[in-house]
């Protein structure tokens, strides 16, 4: 049994995550601050933290903070805190995911899943191709000497890509594990793939590193591929 740590300020919050995830069969530890969530995390040990960013107490970025110094737990953001520089703060902070108040239950227990799934790698585990590195410790790619700046989708995408080097990654693993769906329209891993390419690729519209499958999924070769047009294709 998983046990998952909730953090929020919100009584209301509180208990209607507490009632849904026992339905589920997870334990659940419940904190109402930042003191009580650090306090939990180094005595329970909880094997997810579910963490709102406008505590009474401790700002919630100070919070990851202080757990990323000592533990590889992952950390769930749930915040109405939208704006993109703030996700992108909490990202960098060390949390492994961002859903925004208010939220849907169906999408936040998938989120839960997929984090309780996600495997803990080493943070020195740097991927590196003869055009760019992909950092998963720091959390980063770099090319060129400078930093690429990703969306937090865009870095899920390739953090799952690199984390998997030379694996046929499915399309259904990728909505699953990345956006927490089962199923979507046919082009919607297709577009963030060519803003990706974009991003790192030396010619995007013909892709060494991001191989897509027609029909099966995408394989990221940190070698480099013979380009191929066709590699363009819609999933």
């Amino acid at each position: 049994m998983s046990t998952v740590l909730v953090v929020d300020d919100e009584p209301a919050i509180r208990r209607t995550l507490e009632v849904n995830l026992r339905a589920r069969g997870y334990e659940v530890k419940l904190a109402s601050d930042g003191g009580q969530a650090i306090a939990a995390v180094t005595r329970g040990h909880p094997d997810l933290v579910v963490l709102d960013l406008g505590l009474p107490d401790i700002d919630g970025l100070d919070v990851i903070a202080e757990i990323r110094s000592w533990s590889d737990v992952p950390v769930l953001v749930l915040s109405a805190r939208t704006a993109e520089p703030q996700k992108v703060a909490a990202l960098d902070a060390g949390a492994n995911d961002y859903i925004d108040k208010p939220f849907g239950m169906d999408e936040l227990l998938a989120r839960v899943r997929v984090a309780l799934r996600a495997p803990i790698v080493s943070t020195e585990a740097v991927v590196v191709t003869p055009d760019f590195t992909v950092d998963l410790g720091a959390k980063r790619v770099r090319r060129d000497g400078q930093d690429v700046r990703l969306t937090a989708t865009e870095w899920q995408v390739v953090e799952l890509l690199a984390r998997n080097p030379g694996r046929l990654v499915t399309k259904s693993e990728l909505l699953e594990k990345v956006w927490g769906l089962r199923e979507a329209k046919n082009n919607y891993v297709s577009v963030f793939l060519v803003a990706i390419r974009r991003k790192l690729e030396p010619d995007p519209s013909h892709p060494r590193y991001l191989i897509t499958e027609p029909g099966s999924g995408v394989r990221f070769v940190p070698e480099g591929a013979d380009a191929d047009p066709g590699h363009q294709e819609e999933l």
